[in-house]
């Protein structure tokens, strides 16, 4: 990847750039980070006399050749500076705390917008609601489009920002239009590379965040890493991962907790680490445990089921959602133990 001495190219020097990596088959592709723009080039870059040539352009600094599954992700790259900001965290600074029930129940908008309005008040940066949602049975309720308005009313009269889960171009689309903050892209569809393509060309140039999880069943990390390689690789790198526990459940859990692998990924990539919690361990009653834990182990984030009424909840609520009082006392215990991280 070629990194300029400048924070980004001219358009004229993107162009004589892009002229000399032709000559060897080759192409750029654009990443513009928010303090550093750098420039990937996509085919074989190891040719010497390519990097001598771009090396000998007085505005570039150098050429990094990462030999790596996950080049842009790999922790080397010089999108390690690169800075993401969501819900006014930035990463790193500050714990990112987000919640909202599983499904927006959508003949129900009121108790959205309650939960809303009480997470808010709890210390939530970020709303979460899914409006689609994959079902194993397919007599299950599966979402309902009307759910994203009742998304975005709620983003609007609280002012926080939204995440939602897309499983198809069609939801893409709309989340897109509605202004959706932050895409989910959830477990059933880590490997779903045609997705995850779709997902990297649709926010290119936008500030859009992607959640990616991690895929259901155990795979190696440079899988996952990989996998949002797919997405940053079309020129957004505001793509964070999301360890939500894997197969084989481990008996009293709905999985087996995987928040374990934080520093392992920290080691691997620059790319931060948002632990779902809530369906790690599958029980409001262990959520709190598996948030410290997540914390304890270097997690940026929490992406926390909640929800005023639990009980009355669409989807996994009854089981897993803990209400924004429980939610309040969880992020103000992880907050310490991000202070003792210090």
């Amino acid at each position: 990847m070629i990194i300029p001495k400048g924070p980004k190219l001219t358009k004229a020097q993107l162009e004589e750039v892009t002229r000399i990596v032709a000559d060897f088959s080759c192409q750029i592709q654009v990443i513009e980070g928010a303090v550093q723009s750098i420039y990937a080039i996509v085919g074989d870059e190891r040719h010497e006399l390519l990097i001598n040539r771009i090396e000998g352009l007085d505005y570039i600094d150098r050429v990094d050749t990462i030999q790596s599954p996950h080049k842009l992700l790999d922790a080397r790259s010089e999108l390690k500076n690169h800075k993401t900001v969501f819900g006014g965290i930035e990463f790193g600074k500050e714990l990112l705390a987000i919640g909202g029930p599983c499904t927006i129940d959508p003949k129900n908008p009121s108790r959205f917008y309650e939960t809303a309005a009480a997470l808010k008040e709890a210390g939530a940066h970020a709303l979460r609601g899914g409006v689609w949602k994959p079902r194993t049975n397919p007599y299950s309720y599966q979402g309902d489009d009307a759910a994203l308005e009742i998304l975005m009313e709620g983003s609007q009269r609280t002012g926080l920002p939204v995440n939602a889960e897309v499983m198809d171009e069609g939801h893409l689309r709309l989340a897109l239009e509605a202004g959706v903050h932050m895409l989910q892209i959830g477990t059933r569809n880590a490997l779903n590379y045609s997705l995850l393509r779709q997902v990297g060309q649709s926010i290119a140039g936008r500030d859009t965040v992607v959640l990616l999880k991690r895929g259901r069943h155990v795979g190696p990390l440079n899988e996952f890493i990989s996998a949002a390689e797919y997405i940053v690789n079309f020129g957004n790198p505001n793509v964070m991962l999301c360890p939500r526990g894997t197969l084989p459940t481990l008996e009293g859990y709905r999985n087996h907790p995987d928040e374990s692998i934080t520093p392992l990924l920290k080691e691997k990539t620059w790319a931060p680490v948002v632990v779902d919690p809530s369906h790690s361990v599958g029980k409001s009653l262990y959520v709190e445990a598996c948030s410290l834990a997540a914390v304890a182990y270097g997690a940026d984030g929490l992406c926390i089921e909640a929800n005023v009424d639990p009980s009355s909840g669409l989807g996994d609520d009854p089981k897993q959602a803990v209400t924004p009082e429980v939610f309040q006392s969880i992020v103000k215990k992880c907050q310490a133990v991000w202070d003792l991280r210090a």
